[in-house]
């Protein structure tokens, strides 16, 4: 496990699975030491333990990332463990349904409380440790649903957006310290959260599940969904070397979603 991030320690926040897990991997497999976590402590375990097993260090870490003491604590734990953090990735969040009516004050609370706040907490104790890196970098999982939204998704668009605005705020305070934050923005990904959300909007069967994510998939220009992996390899990117003057930015990785508008030219065989 060596490549461009040899020697270097990363803390991934939602770590343990999805596209967390998939940046965690990539990572790894390019030689960083990586924190990873989760909101189970067993998931997380699993992954570290993975990445041992391949030659790589890895610690696994737990607890509510909307709590600033156990958000701190993950950050001092990967420093005592690795002796540095160079970077933060920040992918845990959770999808909740609603409009701006049905939407309860408590279902807006937690969502905020997971996307926006954790990610805030997170940064807020990493960016001394980043200060001191000689290469500091934040990367944040946001979502094209920053910039257009599907129905009833008033709580997790809204935190999206705080995301892409956050991230490009701390940009202009952190270049300063020679720290760089970008956010990634995903389309449809084949992660744990989007199969739930399809068994929630199917019979919940394997077969319907399956058929529900291809229709999703079908609404990106190149035709499915994206695996976790794909996501990750982007994020690994923009926390290297190779990204030295990428700052501020909002990368899409979504299969060309927001590239294609709705419109569809007529069938060419069916009018003649």
């Amino acid at each position: 496990m060596m490549g461009e991030h040899d020697g270097r320690v990363a803390l991934i926040t939602g770590g343990s699975s999805g596209i967390g897990a998939g940046a965690a991997l990539e990572l790894a497999r390019q030689g960083a030491a990586v924190a990873i976590h989760g909101a189970q402590h067993a998931e997380a375990e699993t992954l570290a333990e993975a990445v041992r097993s391949a030659g790589g260090r890895a610690l696994a870490l737990s607890g509510p990332i909307q709590d600033a003491a156990t958000t701190a604590s993950a950050v001092e734990a990967t420093v005592a463990a690795f002796g540095r953090l160079d970077t933060l990735v920040t992918s845990a969040g959770i999808q909740r349904y609603g409009d701006a009516v049905s939407t309860t004050e408590q279902l807006w609370d937690e969502v905020m409380d997971v996307n926006a706040k954790g990610v805030f907490l997170a940064a807020q104790a990493a960016l001394p440790h980043l200060r001191a890196s000689p290469a500091g970098s934040v990367v944040i999982v946001a979502s094209v649903q920053a910039t257009a939204s599907q129905a009833s998704v008033v709580a997790y668009t809204a935190s999206k957006g705080a995301l892409v605005a956050m991230a490009r705020a701390m940009a202009v305070d952190e270049a300063a310290y020679g720290v760089r934050v970008n956010t990634v923005s995903p389309g449809s990904v084949d992660t744990p959260m989007l199969r739930h959300a399809a068994a929630l909007f199917t019979d919940g069967t394997a077969d319907a599940v399956e058929r529900l994510i291809a229709t999703w998939g079908s609404a990106h220009a190149l035709g499915r969904v994206a695996t976790m992996e794909e996501v990750g390899a982007v994020i690994a990117f923009l926390a290297g070397p190779r990204a030295s003057f990428i700052t501020g930015a909002d990368i899409r990785v979504d299969g060309g979603m927001l590239a294609r508008i709705a419109a569809a030219l007529p069938d060419r065989q069916a009018g003649s």
